[in-house]
């Protein structure tokens, strides 16, 4: 808890004490993770340590490549984010164009519907196009800023040496 706490996932995630244990006993019930020595001090409760088993570190990378390369779910890109520095810098944008190129060729396909047929009769309906569209055009505009500020070498990624100074 203290760790996801230290990386803010509180702000972005639905943070409860009782779903992140049952998490990660899943976790290592699926043989993702595995359980270390306890440790603590003597005043205090132990502290259980877990590290990804070798299918873990595969299933992790999937995930997180699923999530910056096509996360349509916040919940998914979001998670992304905080995760993408252990990936090297090319990967990370080469994954985000191509969450860029699945955005743009959705929001054509969506909208064109709508643009191909402006007289049909969407009456309500289109409202929820218009939402889409909006929620899509942001995120495309988000994707391309991250892109071109980590192509100007924002953020320490996997393999770099964190900016002196």
């Amino acid at each position: 808890m203290r760790d996801l706490e230290s990386w803010g996932a509180q702000l972005w995630g639905s943070l409860k004490q009782g779903s992140v244990y049952h998490g990660l006993k899943r976790l290592r019930e699926q043989g993702l993770l595995r359980e270390g020595e306890s440790e603590g001090p003597a005043a205090g409760p132990a502290r259980t340590e877990y590290a990804l088993t070798e299918a873990g570190e595969r299933e992790f990378g999937t995930l997180l490549e699923q999530a910056l390369g096509s996360g349509e779910d916040p919940a998914e890109i979001i998670a992304g984010i905080g995760l993408m520095t252990v990936l090297p810098r090319q990967r990370v944008v080469d994954l985000l164009r191509k969450r860029l190129d699945g955005l743009t060729s959705r929001r054509e396909r969506v909208v064109g519907e709508y643009e191909r047929n402006p007289d049909a009769d969407w009456q309500h309906h289109i409202e929820a196009v218009r939402y889409w569209a909006g929620t899509t055009d942001s995120a495309i505009a988000w994707t391309r800023e991250l892109i071109e500020r980590l192509e100007r070498g924002a953020y320490t990624m996997a393999g770099e040496e964190p900016a002196s100074g």
